[in-house]
């Protein structure tokens, strides 16, 4: 099927942009974004999109979470005849101009949540190590997602309260992820047992200070002994440098809900010889990611047709037990970082599973 994007220049296949490379349904491209105010601490903002080409199927989210309460917006839509339109209902992303500014709308809606936000680059982008791996000789996961961090400015409605959102205070990122992507079911309403999780630790961290960024990406079944590690920092300048090792020291809050850090350590080794040591200051917004699908919520996950247009939206008081239980693990937490006198701030999202040799005082939450 031919779409605008067709009259550029681009092609990788001999057919057209609606189609991809691969046959397979899990064949997934992501955006994601994430902000809040430094000066604040608990407010977030979260908002993301997929494209599933061989669904015919795209969804996105918005969210925030204000005072411990989670406010989400979820719109699904066939893809028809516009397959690389990306606006669903009343939410759309736009790129501006690629890798320095976006924007994403929310018009009004039943949820109460509305907004205007322009995301503006202030480093390059960084390209993470390609994840793949096989499961029972299928592949489970090929995958590549580049990150990069910026600045937010506009304005959110939530209700009755409106929030300026300034360049100043507001730290941002966001990623962009594309190929065949790994399943996750954690949907309590799911007809399937909920997957049994052992043996493992893993971070997805993405910080910026003034004058350069990090993101860093970890999964390891022995403390020292990543069997994934992507760990990257840039400059102002552009200029990367290549994190080989991270040794961790993770405090844990002993929350009966949840798995939660309350500080913590990270010493990060470079392939020039050089080192940074990270102090973690957790801060007390988040957002749990079930509200925008991450492992499906009330038998709707990613990528399932629910129909020409649809949308769902939900408020969840994070300090019941019961959301939390349905919300489980998976989130980004707002992070303030220090640094060699520099402070930076960004988003942790963290698990760790039964059996890991540290940590045992949140293992008896599911890390995902």
């Amino acid at each position: 099927m031919l779409s605008e994007q067709d009259d550029n220049i681009g092609h990788q296949l001999p057919t057209t942009f609606n189609h991809v490379v691969s046959s397979d349904d899990r064949w997934t491209e992501r955006y994601w974004y994430s902000g809040a105010p430094i000066d604040s601490g608990d407010v977030l903002l979260d908002m993301g999109l997929g494209w599933y080409p061989n669904k015919n199927v795209m969804d996105m989210f918005a969210g925030i979470t204000v005072d411990n309460v989670q406010y989400s917006y979820r719109v699904s839509r066939t893809l028809g005849s516009t397959p690389l339109e990306t606006a669903a209902g009343p939410l759309r992303y736009e790129i501006v101009e690629g890798l320095k500014h976006h924007r994403i709308t929310l018009g009004q809606n039943d949820s109460g949540l509305s907004f205007e936000i322009d995301w503006l680059a202030s480093f390059a982008g960084l390209e993470e190590h390609q994840s793949f791996r096989r499961k029972r000789n299928r592949v489970e996961e090929d995958l590549i997602r580049m990150t990069q961090f910026g600045r937010m400015q506009g304005w959110i409605q939530l209700g009755d309260r409106r929030i300026e959102v300034t360049p100043d205070t507001w730290y941002a990122q966001r990623d962009h992820s594309w190929g065949i992507r790994s399943v996750m079911q954690t949907d309590m309403m799911s007809n399937d047992s909920l997957p049994a999780y052992k043996d493992f630790f893993w971070f997805w961290l993405t910080y910026q200070f003034e004058d350069f960024a990090m993101s860093l990406f970890l999964k390891e079944r022995e403390p020292g002994h990543p069997f994934f590690l992507s760990g990257l920092e840039v400059d102002k300048a552009g200029e990367e440098r290549e994190i080989t090792a991270i040794e961790h020291d993770i405090e844990w809050a002993d929350d009966p809900l949840g798995q939660t850090w309350s500080g913590g350590t990270l010493l990060l080794k470079y392939a020039d010889g050089g080192t940074r040591e990270l102090t973690l200051h957790p801060q007390p917004a988040r957002f749990f990611l079930k509200g925008g699908g991450y492992g499906g919520h009330r038998g709707w996950n990613h990528g399932d047709n629910k129909g020409r247009l649809h949308s769902d939206h939900y408020v969840w008081d994070l300090s019941d037990p019961e959301i939390r239980r349905q919300a489980r693990q998976l989130g980004d937490h707002f992070t303030k970082v220090t640094c060699d006198g520099r402070t930076g701030y960004g988003m942790s999202e963290y698990g760790v599973a039964r059996g890991y040799p540290k940590y045992e005082i949140a293992q008896k939450h599911e890390p995902l």
